[in-house]
């Protein structure tokens, strides 16, 4: 709520001024069935990436724990949601200390997955410039200036990310021997225990190598963005006339969200919510109230809504958050 407040601080609408009332009374036309039905498919994305891990994994544990890999996603995402940024490595530890793997491992496995998804991402960020293109849609002056870098944007974080895959894929044996001869430098001791982190690690990338797991990882990312595409139409729908939003209408928000989650907007910043109002205003021609309500609403389905099961996930297991915050520090910097 605070940065759609910050927002409002930083634009003309506020100076306008805010209706507090259409704010507000958006939320009280929600249809609850269908938000009830994007919140399943919210949850049900957890389940996606578990599955994914399962196939990162394998390299270094073929035969993982489904519960325990579920469970860590959930307390992952609570943790990222509760502590930002550190948060991110949360899941990686907990995979790590479950499955009795090394951290360095699951570092690889977590670098991986965020590579297939910014992957599917540019493609969806791809689709929806071409959408708005040829729509002949007017961006506002904020985003104008995606529309002008955004095609630049794609095409070469695209080649740069399939070049670090196929680096991956057939170079990471050839990378670390030659990463180790130049630390030969290094005591016997440290250089045993840097020997035996590069060596988790690039176990950790080994499932690229095998042709089966590359395309289940390409499949279970595809359907992860899927189930996100219908979890985003459901909260849409859920507002009725106040949003009539069809399916390529929700992949353009969702191309432009992502870019918005990869890059600062000049004068806005990053956040979700922030980028979401961003959007809708300007891309979109929503009331700034309207579309403050529909980043909230979204905001809650996608983030918020894992938290209390995270918690209690975290209790039951008697996970010390104050100790998650310490790793997630402690690998952030």
């Amino acid at each position: 709520m605070f940065l759609i407040v910050w927002f409002a601080l930083q634009s003309e609408v506020w100076k306008k001024g805010f209706d507090w009332r259409i704010f507000s009374a958006t939320f009280g036309t929600l249809r609850w069935d269908w938000l009830a039905l994007g919140a399943l498919l919210a949850l049900a994305t957890y389940y996606g990436r578990a599955l994914r891990w399962a196939v990162l994994i394998r390299p270094v544990k073929p035969h993982p724990a489904m519960r325990n890999l579920l469970s860590a996603t959930v307390i992952g995402f609570t943790a990222i949601t509760l502590l930002g940024r550190p948060g991110e490595f949360v899941r990686p530890y907990l995979i790590s200390a479950k499955e009795q793997v090394p951290f360095s491992s699951q570092l690889a496995a977590w670098m991986l997955e965020r590579i297939y998804d910014l992957l599917v991402a540019l493609l969806v960020f791809g689709f929806a410039l071409s959408q708005v293109r040829q729509s002949g849609i007017q961006a506002g002056p904020r985003l104008a200036w995606v529309l002008e870098a955004g095609g630049w944007f794609v095409a070469v974080t695209a080649l740069t990310t399939l070049v670090i895959l196929l680096l991956i894929r057939h170079y990471s044996e050839s990378m670390k021997n030659r990463l180790l001869a130049a630390l030969g430098f290094l005591s016997p001791e440290r250089f045993a225990k840097v020997e035996r982190l590069v060596t988790a690690f690039v176990q950790g990338v080994e499932s690229t190598r095998n042709r089966k797991s590359v395309l289940l990882l390409t499949g279970y990312t595809v359907l992860e963005w899927v189930v996100i595409a219908a979890c985003t139409y459901c909260v849409m729908k859920a507002f009725g006339s106040a949003v009539q939003f069809g399916w390529i209408d929700v992949l353009i928000f969702l191309g432009f969200g992502s870019f918005g989650a990869l890059i600062q907007i000049p004068g806005v910043g990053g956040g979700v919510q922030v980028v979401s109002v961003l959007i809708l205003t300007e891309l979109f021609s929503l009331p700034f109230e309207v579309a403050a309500s529909v980043a909230v609403t979204i905001w809650i389905i996608t983030f918020v809504i894992v938290v209390p099961i995270g918690i209690v996930f975290a209790l039951h297991e008697g996970v010390h958050w104050s100790r998650l915050r310490q790793v997630g520090r402690e690998v952030a910097s």
